[in-house]
């Protein structure tokens, strides 16, 4: 489980999580977050995003299927971000920065 020590505080950078996002997820889920493989989730949809961010932090570091685990390529910090875009997404956000 993701645990931040006493006092710090982290705001995620939604600009660092479009641009992780494009480098590592536009491929499969598409720039704006409709997904361009099959059975990959559908960003653009609230309901792909409904899960509070530590579950959906866990299955990009488990990676499922075709979609690789992302342990160990990106800081939980940077994965956050990543996920502070994606919602960004479904509320018809900002694409790419």
């Amino acid at each position: 489980m993701l645990a931040f020590g006493a006092g710090n505080s982290y705001a995620a950078d939604i600009a660092n999580g479009g641009k992780l996002y494009a480098k590592h997820c536009a491929t499969c889920h598409g720039v704006k977050g409709v997904n361009v493989m099959p059975d990959a989730p559908n960003f653009s949809r609230s309901e792909s995003l409904l899960r509070p961010d530590v579950f959906i932090l866990a299955a990009i570091k488990q990676g499922k299927n075709a979609m690789p685990a992302y342990q160990g390529m990106l800081k939980d910090m940077e994965i956050l971000d990543v996920i502070a875009y994606l919602r960004t997404l479904e509320e018809g956000g900002p694409v790419m920065p």
